[in-house]
Order: structure tokens, then sequence, then C-alpha cells
């Protein structure tokens, strides 16, 4: 008896140095907003399941409104924000304090904080720094990057010509055309999209996005202390990423063995490399190799799935609603003809060609839960003291669906972007790239492919589909860290 008391004992003991290792770390002083209590453990997970934690977290807003706090598992803690005044006021008029950039457990290992994208601090403001005027030197923004893109959606219409008007499925060539450009900018080089090795490479970039936005990809958000020494599909998200590194790390050898010293640079890699040359006697530069590696795979991974996506999904909506794709046809036959290129000085002309854009980017809403922030200061926001190093999730999917703003945000509606007099009509809740501090440092790039590969497509091409317009579903097949669109089938007819 005496030994069964002294094992109930140690049972006991375990269990309350187990709840007590469970309870909320991150308790720091500060005046909270509401939210639902976390469990030990288990955090808010009976509110958030995984697989479907956006929707959790826009059920939790309507009871306890458009701020408010829960735990992803047991210790994270996170400030949430919904609609277009809350993440405005917070990410736009409260930039500075809310520029910290939040975690990401799928990559954070792989990452490290480094690299331009998962960097804070110093560290961040210098890379971030250099890429955008790397970037803006070899052609971004510039007639030099439309004529890269303009060439690259050349391309692209002759690979959809050599479908002969069968059924395909278009994701791979329009993650390959959106690759090239960024590797065009990044290497300073493009591949044939028969080439395997960037087959692989795009498929591995498609790949790490879905991997992150599974639902195992938001279960590891919440327990990734518990799941990440399990075997499980965030192996194969690693591998993907590896993929991506075995890219990048060639990529900079390549450069590295082919530098020269006294400029300027060709492209993205060579600005690094000249900067870490420069400051190699600097023990306290974050002009290194890592920093390099990392920023690379970042601007190969965001470059390939983002705006490939985004025109994937405005195809596809261009074959559920065929009055729409009619509509811009119209538009571009009027205004351009068919024997010259789509340009960027052209989008004035095209304001209904314009709307479909902006309203296909909307209704996605590609990162719906934004990507995550921590507050760089102690910050009093809207009566609530949120402590320094607070996590924030900008909840970019409910701007882009504001009913406040978007009346039925839910339709599909071109016209909400165009005035009476059917002229391109901005909206202060257009905020696919996100703002403040954080906003997407390629949203000038995406921006100009979207508008170019749509329109070069579309002026070379019928669009049809084996299936009905009514039997297409506009609904994303995955929804976590992305919204990413179902798969489908496309014939491109030459018009």
């Amino acid at each position: 008896m005496e030994a069964v008391g002294t094992w109930a004992l140690l049972l006991l003991l375990l269990l309350v140095v187990v709840l007590t290792l469970a309870l909320p770390r991150t308790r720091a002083r500060g005046h909270l907003p509401p939210g639902p209590a976390p469990l030990p453990l288990l955090g808010n997970l009976l509110q958030l399941r995984p697989g479907a934690l956006y929707s959790g977290l826009l059920q939790l807003s309507k009871k306890y409104g458009p701020v408010f706090t829960v735990y992803l598992g047991p210790w994270r803690r996170v400030v949430v924000l919904v609609g277009h005044k809350a993440v405005r006021e917070a990410l736009g008029d409260q930039a500075e304090e809310f520029s910290g950039r939040g975690t990401l457990a799928t990559l954070d290992r792989t990452f490290d904080g480094h690299g331009v994208f998962f960097s804070n601090g110093t560290r961040w403001r210098q890379l971030r720094k250099l890429t955008m005027l790397a970037l803006r030197d070899v052609g971004m923004g510039k007639p030099e990057g439309e004529k890269l893109i303009q060439a690259e959606a050349q391309c692209l219409v002759e690979a959809f010509r050599e479908t002969a008007g069968q059924p395909f499925d278009p994701s791979l060539l329009l993650a390959q055309a959106t690759s090239n450009v960024v590797c065009s900018l990044t290497f300073g080089l493009r591949f044939s999209y028969t080439d395997k090795e960037f087959q692989a490479v795009v498929r591995a970039a498609s790949g790490t996005l879905l991997g992150i936005s599974s639902p195992w990809g938001q279960s590891y958000e919440m327990f990734s202390w518990l799941l990440q020494p399990l075997p499980g599909p965030h192996k194969q998200l690693l591998s993907h990423v590896g993929t991506l590194a075995a890219f990048a790390v060639e990529q900079v050898q390549r450069h590295r063995g082919n530098l020269d010293p006294s400029g300027p640079a060709c492209d993205v890699v060579d600005a690094f490399l000249l900067k870490i040359a420069q400051e190699e006697q600097d023990p306290n530069t974050e002009f290194t190799e890592k920093n390099l590696l990392m920023t690379v795979i970042y601007l190969l991974f965001a470059g390939t799935v983002t705006v490939s996506a985004t025109v994937c999904y405005t195809l596809l909506l261009l074959l559920k609603y065929p009055q729409v794709q009619e509509r811009v046809h119209k538009e571009l036959t009027q205004e351009l003809g068919t024997g010259r290129a789509p340009g960027l000085g052209d989008r004035a002309r095209l304001p209904y060609t314009d709307a479909v854009l902006h309203e296909a980017q909307r209704l996605l809403a590609l990162i719906p839960m934004g990507v995550p922030r921590t507050l760089t200061q102690t910050t009093s926001f809207r009566g609530y003291t949120l402590p320094q190093g607070t996590e924030v999730f900008p909840l970019l999917g409910s701007v882009l669906h504001d009913p406040e703003v978007f009346e039925q945000p839910e339709e599909f509606n071109p016209g909400r972007f165009l005035d009476e007099h059917g002229r391109f009509k901005k909206q202060e809740a257009f905020l696919p790239f996100s703002l403040g501090k954080r906003v997407c440092l390629g949203e000038g790039l995406a921006r100009s492919e979207l508008f170019l590969l749509l329109t070069t497509i579309l002026q070379t091409f019928s669009l049809d589909s084996p299936c009905p317009p009514g039997a297409l579903s506009v609904q994303p097949a995955v929804s976590g860290f992305a919204n990413i669109p179902p798969a489908f089938q496309l014939q491109a007819l030459p018009r």
C-alpha cells in the first residue's frame, strides 16, 4: 500500500508540473483584449479547429469584437485584428509599433530569424533596404522590368498555344512564368518550361505553400513543440524547402565564381555579394551568407506562388463567368486591337479589365490571416495595453471581405471597382499586399505581372472549359495561411 501511495503522489506531482508548464507562459504585464479562456495544454483548440483556423477566428470576432486574444496551443498568445478599421488603425496609423515579424512555426526552424522576410530590427531594415534597391536597379518599376514581364508573357502564350485547344491544368505553366520573372531579377537567368530541374523547383514552391496552409500546417502552428520531433507531413514540407534551398545555393555559388568586384550588380545576388565583400571586415554586419541565402529562398518562393495563384484564380473566374470574359475581350479589342502587346501604360484605358483583376484578388484573399506581426514596443491600442513582443494576426481576408465596405462580399462583382462613368475606382479596403512598414516588398512587381500576364493571355485566347460554368467551384481547395485555388482544366482557343 505504501508503494501504491508513493506512485500516486509521484503521478500527482507530475500532473501538477505538466499543468504548470502548460499554462500560458506569456502573461506579460498589460491590459489585453478579451477572448475565450485557454485550456491547459490545448489553448483555444476547442474554438479553433486546425483546417478551419481562419473561419474559427471570424466566428470568435462575432462574440469578442474586432480585437480579441486567443491562444494557439498552450503558450502562443495572439491578438487578432478583424475588419478594415481595426487593421488599418494598427498597421497604418501605428505602423512602427506593429512592424515586427511574427511566427510562422512551419518555417521558423529553417529561416531562424534570417533573411528579409523573417528578420526583425536592424537586420530587417538593412536587408529590406538593400533588397528593394537591388530589385529597382535591375528593373523593378522601370521600363526594363516591364519588357522582361512582356517577354515572359509571350513565352507563356506560346506554351498555351502548344496545347492546341486541348484541356490542360494551367497552374504549372503560370507558376513557371512568374518564377522566371523573379529568377531573371534575382539570378539573371530564365529557364525553359521543359527544364526538369526548374519544374522541380516550381513544384517545391507550390508544395511549400500547400504544406504551410494545410490542416497539418495549422496544427503545427499550435503544437510545433509536440509535433516537430514526430513523423508527419512537415517532413515533406522540409523536403520542399530543401529543394528551394539547394537551387538557391547552386545559383549563389555560380554568381560567386563569376562576380566582377568592380560592379555594377547585374541582379539581386550580385548586389548582395558585392555588399558582403564591402562589409566583410565589419563583425556586426548583417550582410552575411545566411541572410543572403534566406532572402533568395524567400524571393524564389514568394515570387513563384503568389502571382501565379492569383492569375490562376482569375482565369477560373473568367471560366465561371463567361459574360465577364466577353466584356474583357471587348475592351481589349477596342483599346488595343490584336497587333500590339499590352503595356503598363494601357492600364488606365482598360478600367473594366483592371476592375476584374482587383475583384479577383479581393475575392481570393490569397493570405487571409495576413502574415503574423509582433509589437516592437509596448503599445496602447483601442484602450488595451499590448506588451512588447505580443504577436498579432491582422486578418486581411476580413478586410477584403468586410461587409461594411464591400456589399455582398462573397460575390464576384467587378463593378464595385468602377464608378458611375465606368472609370476605375479605388477602394481603401483593397489591401491584398497588407500595409504599413511590412507591406509586401514585391507589390509593384506583382501588380505589373498580374496585369501584363492576364491581358496578354486574353488578347491572344478565348478561354473555355470542358465543364459547364455552373459546375466550376471557385471556393479555395485549401484555406489556411493561404487560400489555394482549386485545380481545373482550361482550353485556350486562339482568337
